[in-house]
């Protein structure tokens, strides 16, 4: 029997995912963006990403022998089911969650970026461009993965995934009768059918513009595909031809007029936009079960924010005086690795970057602790000099390699050479969200190697920018100052409070301690300082109590590190502190109540919804916050009472946003005013679970400008090709000429102009030119900077791009798989004797004329799979299984990520059904809680 591998698609996943839209409530069904309501584009991608997550899970754990069994509806219950039941703790969901943010807002932002572009909606029957669009970021997507480019992943998946669900929105797809997705929009080697040609009419006129089906007669025999014409500006469509229709649609005026976009559920449409979701939604798991396949269940949970910890992150100076900083670093990295293995906060991932002068880098990035024992055994001291180093280029790297919200330790006894990065780390530590510490020792017997305040203060600045410290140590003491890395190393670290002074003045600042928190730790940066740490029931600790009743007092270098004991009260602490120097104030500790956030913009349009904003927010108008709240039991077990706008640098002031509670623990906040200078969000409200009152804050600053920079990069690029990016810049302040640099990680070649002359409240048109080396890895990811700022320096503002180099191939085909023999004749009909007996498969797999089979793996069964050499031409697999596990099914991926499947099922007839599944009540809740209500 021969099996056309990935022609497969697994039913159970299909029927859980109709299960899950038609629990979805139904009057209010739109294939709108993200932040509309109950936006369907937004509700298809959650359902469909929680959908082949549980399944990975699922096959993942099973896989170990255990039971893939989540305790409770919420996702850091469903987080904690996924990473098995061997690894103990606390795990927060925060990643998981900011995953799925990543996705949908991308997915919504097509109807901002690409509004009017056909083919991103399958507008107009641009039936190829759209599928080329789909083809193209698939590729992308596979070439990044095997990069483990995971946050361009998640861009471009959002994107493409928009751009297949409006297919079955905008054409003509469910009029004709079809109930399954069109396989053919994911599969280059399939050719698009029986499409409708420009002179062909499609539609009859609907003077009424509620026809339930005004598809001509003709097309509907003839299985014709066609879908609407948008036009914005002009009503002129081709001769016959249907419209998309709706308001905003001129050409839906045009005869024949009305529409058959199925975007907005209306009474004379209910059938075929319910039938719409439905298949939308069963087309967006089919290729989301296409990307897994091709980047195996691993990394596809490591792309969706599955992870045990967050990423220990070292950028280490290797020039000659850093011998000890190297040999620490290498301790702390085999402290971490030996302590926390198989705990919930033993690291997900290592990286490393080396910088010397004038080299830096590689990042070296592994997921095995062995391997990054081994990398970090390997640095050297060496080199090096009289000059500073390359740190914050070494510090780019990190920033951009990195995932989002990341922990980065820097070693250096050096200043920055390449201080001019200063104002792209700036913005890179906002678009990450990453928190950056530095360790700095200072060698004093090296020319220009002494450390100097204004020189340290580039260092403070960062740190205090990103939420970290700036820790100044001797090379003896750096040992003793290091425990702050295993205290940030853990699987849900919050910040309750941070805060910085410049003035000697004596202040007491209170900060606000719930149940839920563990491992609270106090740490203070600065010299000449005194203290008083004060409980709820009034019992205090200074700084000269070591060992007092409140905590343990560590003091190093300008480090004070108290760690309160575990029987902490919950309530209102303060502390009074005094200094006549800059010091820095920061609480943190390990809880799973937590919140995730972005500053966002609204847009108009024919699908109106809410931009990430990339850079500042504008000054001058109300700033938005969309968030989201996370905690122990889901969104319904937390109550949000305030969320505010606090000065990191400033009083204790807090300006208070407008809450619009979105559902599902989503929340716009509105400010009417920002404060001035550099800001971060305090939340506050109530852990229902423990009755307590809980204070959470952000840990990056931001500030508002107004300088305005808008870019969107609309495809990937080949090596040796150069990519033109337009650019505009605006500002609403006074005009006249801003300089524009741009920077990319990369360090490729571009080309821009330097200068641009602003006239306040009009924009200038730019292009930047960036080319790729022809020998550039397929997959690699570039991240592009730009920014403007004025000439008088006091106003400023930045776009971070995200830019894939993809080399184009020829092979399209999926490997074939061939069985050819199966021994299955000892398996008892009686399942009840089966643990006895086993059944053996054999079967060829080959990949034809294409880049050859990379890898194969198992999806289901339970048994044993072998295979001969991958690089032969023909590759014999064999499995081997208990009778008890009937079915087997495995993954084969050549080289550019097409995938193939083989399936095989002994059930008898007769016997038990081939595939069942029974969607539980915990799965039906948890999408409720991604989906949201009307």
């Amino acid at each position: 029997m021969r099996a056309k591998l990935s022609n497969c698609v697994i039913m159970a996943s299909l029927l859980g995912v109709a299960l899950l839209v038609f629990a979805l409530p139904g009057p209010n069904m739109a294939f709108d963006p993200y932040g509309r309501g109950a936006s369907t584009h937004d509700s298809i991608t959650k359902m469909a990403l929680l959908q082949i997550v549980t399944e990975t899970c699922r096959t993942v754990i099973e896989k170990t022998g255990d039971v893939f069994s989540p305790t409770g509806p919420s996702p850091d219950e469903l987080v904690q089911a996924c990473l098995g039941p061997t690894a103990k703790g606390d795990v927060s969901s925060a990643k998981f969650r900011s995953a799925i943010r990543d996705i949908t807002v991308q997915n919504g932002l097509v109807d901002h970026d690409f509004d009017s572009s056909a083919p991103h909606h399958f507008h107009s029957e641009t039936f190829l461009e759209g599928r080329g669009l789909i083809l193209e970021g698939m590729l992308a997507i596979k070439a990044n993965i095997r990069e483990e480019n995971f946050m361009a992943v998640r861009e471009t998946l959002g994107r493409i995934l928009h751009t297949l669900q409006d297919f079955y929105s905008h054409s003509n797809w469910v009029e004709l009768g079809k109930k399954e997705p069109y396989i053919n929009l994911i599969r280059p080697d399939l050719p698009l059918e029986n499409l409708a040609d420009v002179n062909t009419p499609t539609c009859r006129d609907c003077d009424s513009e509620t026809c339930p089906n005004p598809i001509l007669p003709d097309i509907l025999r003839e299985k014709k595909l066609t879908s609407g014409y948008f036009g914005v500006y002009s009503s002129i469509k081709p001769h016959g031809k249907c419209s998309h229709g709706g308001d905003d649609d001129l050409t839906s005026t045009a005869v024949p007029r009305g529409g058959i976009s199925k975007d907005d559920r209306r009474s004379d449409n209910v059938a075929l936009q319910e039938a719409a979701v439905k298949i939308a939604t069963a087309a967006s798991l089919q290729l989301l079960e296409d990307i897994r396949s091709a980047a195996g269940d691993r990394d596809f949970l490591r792309m969706m924010g599955i992870a045990r910890s967050s990423v220990l992150c070292f950028v280490i100076d290797t020039t000659g005086s850093m011998s000890d900083d190297i040999e620490e670093a290498r301790s702390v990295v085999n402290e971490i690795i030996d302590s926390k293995k198989g705990t919930q906060d033993e690291p997900s991932e290592y990286i490393l970057v080396p910088f010397n002068d004038p080299d830096f880098g590689p990042l070296i990035r592994t997921t095995d602790p062995e391997k990054m024992k081994t990398e970090i055994a390997k640095l050297k001291a060496n080199g090096g000099g009289d000059e500073p180093e390359m740190c914050l280029s070494g510090l780019q790297l990190a920033l951009t390699g990195a995932p989002s919200s990341s922990e980065i330790f820097v070693f250096t006894d050096a200043l920055a050479k390449d201080i001019a990065l200063k104002d792209t780390i700036f913005a890179l530590i906002r678009s990450t969200k990453s928190t950056v510490s530095f360790f700095l020792t200072a060698v004093f017997k090296r020319r220009r190697r002494s450390v100097k305040a204004a020189s340290f203060k580039d260092y403070q600045d960062l740190a205090l920018a990103s939420g970290g410290q700036a820790i100044q140590v001797s090379k003896a003491q750096l040992s003793q100052a290091t425990d702050i890395i295993l205290d940030t190393s853990t699987s849900a670290l919050v910040t309750i409070l941070q805060r910085a002074r410049n003035s000697g003045s004596e202040e007491i600042i209170p900060f606000l301690l719930d149940e839920s928190l563990k491992k609270v730790t106090v740490y203070i940066t600065g010299k000449s300082i005194t203290f008083t740490l004060t409980n709820p029931a009034g019992v205090s600790q200074n700084q000269n109590e070591a060992n007092g009743k409140l905590g343990t007092i560590q003091t190093v270098g300008n480090l004070w590190r108290i760690r309160l004991n575990t029987d902490k009260q919950s309530g209102t602490w303060q502390i009074n502190i005094k200094s006549n120097q800059l010091y820095t104030l920061k609480v943190t500790g390990q809880s799973t109540i937590t919140f995730i956030y972005d500053f966002v913009e609204k847009f108009k349009g024919s699908h109106p919804g809410y931009a990430v904003v990339s850079g500042r927010p504008q000054a001058g108008q109300p700033v938005t916050l969309m968030l989201s709240v996370i905690g122990r039991k889901g969104p319904s077990s937390m109550s949000v009472k305030d969320v505010g706008l606090v000065v990191v640098s400033g009083t204790e002031s807090v300006t208070s946003g407008s809450i619009t509670d979105m559902g599902n623990g989503d929340i716009l906040v509105t400010f009417d005013t920002v404060p001035e200078g550099e800001f971060v969000v305090v939340l506050k409200g109530t852990d229902k679970v423990s009755n307590s009152e809980f204070q959470r804050q952000s840990t990056t600053q931001m500030s508002v400008s107004k300088v305005n920079i808008q870019a969107v990069v609309d495809s990937s690029v080949e090596p040796g090709k150069t990519f033109h990016l337009p650019f505009s810049v605006m500002t609403h302040g006074p005009g006249g000429i801003y300089t524009i640099n741009a920077r990319n990680d990369r360090n490729f070649p571009m080309t821009y102009q330097n200068s641009l002359t602003l006239t306040t409240g009009q924009s200038a048109n730019e292009t930047l030119t960036i080319t790729p080396p022809s020998n550039t890895q397929s997959g690699t990811d570039v991240t592009l900077t730009i920014e403007g700022r004025s000439s008088s320096g006091a106003d400023s503002n930045y776009v971070v791009l995200r830019l894939s180099v993809v080399t184009k191939i020829t092979d399209f085909y999926q490997p074939q798989c061939e069985v050819f023999a199966v021994l299955a004749e000892d398996c008892p009909k009686d399942l009840s004797q089966c643990g006895r007996f086993s059944w053996e498969l054999s079967a060829n797999l080959t990949d034809g004329n294409g880049t050859g089979i990379e890898s194969i793996s198992l999806r289901q069964g339970n048994g044993s799979l072998s295979h001969s050499s991958l690089q032969a031409s023909i590759i014999q697999a064999r499995y081997n299984a208990s009778c008890c596990s009937q079915i087997v099914e495995f993954i084969a991926v050549d080289k550019v990520g097409n995938v193939g499947k083989c399936y095989h099922s002994i059930v008898r007839s007769g016997g038990a059904p081939v595939l069942s599944l029974s969607l539980p009540l915990w799965l039906c809740l948890l999408a409720s809680m991604f989906v949201g209500n009307p």
